[in-house]
């Protein structure tokens, strides 16, 4: 697998197919591969005529493990997306991001909106402005010597699908309490690109997809049936509609 180096960071990535480039985004505690490679829609995407890229973050998949929530601003994690597209001569690109990843797409779709053709936030509605969501109950659940020891059922969520991907539970508790940054409503109003906001309508962790409509100019949801946040992400509905928005996007 290619990787590239950010400063003394690290990154693993993948750069498949040929056509208009899309920039895949993962979600906490997941990976290029776990996130958007085994769901499908790598092949999905290329079948359609993209050029699917897509990186494992810092302290995820195959990139670099740190330790400090000093190296997981979101800043610096968008950076890293920034960088790879540097990396491969992408000037500009449709991005789609999950949970976490949306966090990420739309800081760069606000802050550095010359890269973006569109944006797809996945997995996070109003909660990328407020409410609850996952925060130091997970990093706390990740640290956690067994999972009988964690009564937080958000905590348990994460916990588990951090054992079932392999991943370094000391990283990912750093991550949670670096990148915890909500948008204000002034910094989502600023994203003007083209945006899809996709979230499953049994998603308890995203929050509403149709108030973050209302704060985010030219954006449009579409609704994931019956899907909470970890199902949602190889739905059908989820990839007709976003290869449906790629498709009417200028």
């Amino acid at each position: 697998m290619p990787s590239f180096h950010n400063g003394a960071v690290e990154i693993a990535y993948l750069d498949e197919g040929e056509g208009d480039p899309i920039v895949l985004v993962h979600g906490f505690a997941s990976s290029k591969n776990v996130n958007w490679v085994y769901p499908t829609w790598v092949s999905e995407l290329k079948k359609h005529g993209k050029r699917v890229v897509a990186l494992d973050h810092r302290g995820h998949g195959d990139s670099t493990k740190l330790y400090d929530p000093e190296d997981y601003h979101l800043g610096m994690m968008a950076d890293d997306v920034r960088a790879l597209m540097a990396h491969l001569d992408i000037e500009r690109a449709d991005m789609m991001g999950y949970s976490m990843g949306a966090r990420i797409t739309a800081l760069i779709a606000e802050t550095q909106p010359r890269l973006l053709r569109s944006a797809i936030i996945a997995g996070l509605g109003i909660g990328l402005i407020k409410g609850g969501g996952p925060g130091e109950n997970v990093a706390v659940a990740l640290e956690a010597d067994s999972l009988d020891d964690i009564t937080d059922p958000v905590g348990r969520t994460f916990r588990t699908f951090a054992d079932q991907t392999r991943s370094d539970r000391r990283a990912l508790a750093a991550c949670m309490r670096g990148s915890r940054r909500l948008m204000t409503v002034e910094e989502a109003a600023r994203i003007t690109v083209p945006t899809l906001i996709a979230v499953g309508t049994a998603d308890e962790i995203a929050g509403s997809a149709q108030e973050l409509q209302q704060v985010i100019p030219h954006s449009e949801v579409l609704d994931i049936p019956n899907r909470d946040h970890m199902r949602a992400v190889g739905d059908k509905v989820y990839k007709e509609g976003v290869l449906a928005f790629l498709s009417r996007r200028p």
